[in-house]
């Protein structure tokens, strides 16, 4: 679930507001009122909304399924599709202004019909424009965040909860640096990183408070491929020590020296080269910005395209339920990490 909207008693009001701000028009604020608002009563009312009631903020992915569930009757596909678009991109404003930590909408968006997912109005960047964007990248440690969360379709959440415990690469100088891949589940498995689901907002996770969730339905275990290895390799030769007892992966090089990365930080990072390649603009909206979230559909969207497999691709996502996830968790040390290798783009 989303975490409580912290100094915002009106998410929805102070969303309007800004469209207005942005130099909307009325009929297209009123549109995004109509919906929101209606979204909100049904959330609000306990028998129409199983286990409610709940506000926007508290809101999850089967909340907003059940609200799609209950339009479906009374609206035409393509009404329901803009509905759920308009949600969509509520959610992910609230993300980007630091209010919502998750966009549970993201999920049920995907599951829609597939026309949904292909708004023309998304920036489409090619993995050679992605090249070069990476290319600028020099500094350590921004060049990690960005190629993790590029190669493996994490969320920004996820990416900060890592710990060294959660990498097992198979690399001699850094062993002698390093305690690392010490999670029993990656036992065997050289060159994989461990992302757990089991992490809230203000857990104690390997004795240290978390302040941002994993909202994966199962834990996964990602493939390192060459690529990601040989640029983890570099950040790690320049780390500087931890704060924290719990050795987060990824630490600030900057104010907080030493300290784990928080999801502000990776925004404020991919928003810096982002800006330079005129892909951000302050007040862009989802379809305009390259963000975090943008790279988890950068991800989904050209390994999805080269596999042809929705199965393994939703099992790296962590989107898939246990069934599902059991088969290729059984089949990962060889068809999933097979499958990934192949065809995982390269951006170097």
């Amino acid at each position: 679930m989303a975490i409580e909207a912290t100094g915002v008693d009106d998410p929805i009001g102070y969303f309007l507001q800004d469209l207005e701000y942005h130099g909307r028009s009325e009929r297209t604020q009123e549109a995004y009122e109509r919906v929101l608002r209606r979204f909100e009563t049904f959330l609000a009312d306990p028998d129409r909304c199983p286990g409610g009631p709940f506000t926007p903020a508290e809101a999850g992915r089967r909340e907003c399924m059940a609200w799609i569930h209950s339009i479906r009757a009374e609206h035409r596909q393509s009404t329901v599709a803009t509905y759920a678009s308009y949600l969509h991109r509520f959610y992910t404003y609230m993300i980007q202004v630091e209010v919502f930590e998750s966009n549970p909408m993201a999920l049920v968006v995907e599951e829609m019909d597939e026309t949904i997912e292909k708004d023309p109005q998304r920036r489409d960047i090619s993995v050679s424009e992605m090249r070069r964007f990476v290319d600028e990248i020099v500094h350590p440690l921004d060049r990690a965040v960005i190629v993790s969360l590029l190669k493996t379709g994490m969320r920004v959440g996820e990416l900060c909860n890592l710990d060294l415990r959660d990498l097992a690469i198979d690399d001699e100088d850094l062993e002698t640096a390093y305690t690392l891949g010490g999670r029993g589940q990656l036992n065997g498995r050289v060159g994989s990183i461990y992302v757990a689901n089991d992490v809230n907002r203000g857990d104690s996770i390997n004795g240290e408070r978390r302040r941002a969730a994993n909202k994966r339905r199962r834990a996964t275990i990602l493939p390192v491929d060459d690529e990601l290895h040989g640029t983890l390799r570099r950040w790690l030769a320049v780390r500087p020590d931890a704060v924290s007892d719990a050795e987060p992966l990824f630490l600030s090089t900057r104010d907080d020296w030493g300290q784990r990365l928080t999801p502000p930080m990776v925004r404020s990072i991919v928003s810096k080269y982002a800006r330079a390649m005129d892909w951000y603009h302050t007040g862009g909206d989802a379809t305009e910005n390259v963000t975090p979230h943008y790279f988890r559909h950068f991800f989904t969207t050209h390994l999805r395209d080269r596999t042809g497999d929705r199965g393994i691709v939703k099992y790296l996502r962590g989107d898939v339920a246990g069934d599902i996830i059991d088969t290729y968790t059984h089949n990962w040390g060889n068809r999933v990490r097979e499958v990934y290798e192949e065809n995982i783009y390269q951006l170097v």
